[in-house]
């Protein structure tokens, strides 16, 4: 199903070979290194060091594109996997492996030779990628887990010739990292390439009533499923079947990027030792007096109709007007002393000739009464009927008749009616 392999710990370089177009996975074993590192102090202790690993393409600062590397925690196996392609056939790519004690901070490094060669059959032209949702990617490519799986397709498809092609986790295609319950994880694409047609069982997913269930996120109705159930959760309707044989290739016309040498342009002629002066003069009108000149001529027209012409006049009066009342106002909201409206003048009563008292007798104090009374202040009025003032002359008769107010218990006297006519 692919080429495995395992990394003993040795000072020279290993050499391990890859296939074009089939999955590669090598296991970087910490058992193999442990000996590289010095043993616990005490004799007889079991060594179970935090062990991590760093992988690059030596003279490089990372892997090829085509290879990946994980490792779950410090006290799990390293793994290499990766499909090369055709254009890395006939290539050997030296991988530089460090492994780094945890508990000791101490190194050692080892050298992976990988050589890559073509395939008979690269590429088999019918090619099926599942996703599996109850795997993480290092629990897939153990060799029993993908042996099975791979077991599983072979009953069902019935080809002749089978592989893996590639292996990828979910979160290298966009996927979400799981929460960490109900044991979830992450999920895992595999492709498997073959040398015949698909099977009814894997195009029953193409049909409209499956499509149907797709769009509305239920499990589609797959006869083959039971075959997978049992140890492996796929989810078809994330499935992908790809005939290379009606796959139109793509050409991207790329520019010829020439021999690398730049014309021959004759000789350089720097610059003369005496550069010539400049005036600014110019620049000068152009960047100031030209938006001077303009602004000066919007305010003689802005001055012009204010003050000479009748509207802005008007205008200017009755500014003037408004600021002058506005300083009125202030000024008598400063010291309250203002004159009492007519209203609260003395009374002539011209049929009896009396005169009335005002409202507010001269030793009230007007400074301490407010502008407005507000809802907040209680008024206490006592009424009382005052005396009618009558006088007899001929058969007409005026009466008057007053009220008596007390307001926060400053005595008022307000005129209710007068000259009633009996």
């Amino acid at each position: 199903t692919g080429n495995y392999g395992e990394l003993s710990w040795s000072h020279s370089d290993r050499n391990v070979y890859a296939s074009a177009g089939v999955l590669f996975v090598h296991v970087l074993v910490r058992e193999h290194f442990k000996e590289e590192f010095p043993p616990y102090p005490k004799s007889g202790d079991t060594s179970d060091d935090p062990i991590t690993f760093n992988t690059n393409l030596k003279g490089y600062p990372d892997r090829p594109g085509w290879l990946r590397y994980i490792q779950r925690t410090p006290h799990s196996d390293g793994v290499l996997y990766g499909s090369p392609t055709a254009e890395h056939v006939g290539k050997a790519m030296v991988i530089e492996i460090t492994a780094y004690n945890r508990r000791t901070f101490e190194t050692a490094r080892h050298n992976l030779v990988i050589n890559i060669k073509a395939t008979e059959e690269f590429p088999l032209p019918y090619q099926a990628e599942f996703y599996i949702k109850n795997m993480n990617v290092e629990e897939m490519l153990a060799s029993e887990v993908l042996g099975d799986f791979f077991g599983a397709v072979k009953n069902v498809w019935q080809p002749e010739k089978l592989n893996t092609v590639n292996i990828t986790s979910a979160l290298d295609r966009g996927g979400r990292v799981p929460l960490p319950i109900n044991n979830l994880k992450e999920g895992v694409y595999v492709m498997i390439g073959a040398d015949v047609p698909f099977s009814s069982c894997l195009r029953e997913v193409e049909n409209p009533h499956n499509q149907l269930r797709c769009s509305q996120e239920m499990e589609p109705v797959i006869s083959c499923d039971k075959k997978f159930r049992a140890q492996f959760h796929v989810d078809w309707c994330k499935i992908t079947l790809v005939d290379i044989n009606k796959v139109v290739p793509v050409y991207i016309s790329r520019p010829d990027p020439g021999a690398g040498i730049l014309p021959d342009f004759g000789e350089y002629n720097p610059p003369p030792e005496s550069l010539t002066s400049r005036d600014y003069f110019y620049d000068f009108l152009v960047t100031l007096a030209v938006p001077s000149a303009v602004a000066l001529v919007l305010f003689l027209i802005l001055g012009y109709t204010m003050c000479c012409r009748r509207e802005g006049v008007i205008q200017l009066v009755h500014h003037s007007s408004i600021q002058k009342s506005s300083k009125e106002l202030r000024s008598m909201s400063k010291n309250r002393e203002i004159s009492w409206p007519l209203s609260t003048l003395p009374v002539f009563n011209p049929v009896s000739g009396e005169v009335v008292p005002p409202i507010h007798p001269d030793n009230y104090e007007t400074t301490s009464m407010p502008l407005m009374q507000t809802q907040a202040t209680q008024l206490h009025a006592a009424l009382t009927d005052c005396s009618l003032f009558t006088a007899n002359k001929g058969d007409n008769y005026v009466m008057s008749t007053f009220r008596r107010l007390e307001v926060n218990g400053i005595p008022e006297e307000r005129k209710v009616a007068e000259a009633l006519n009996l």
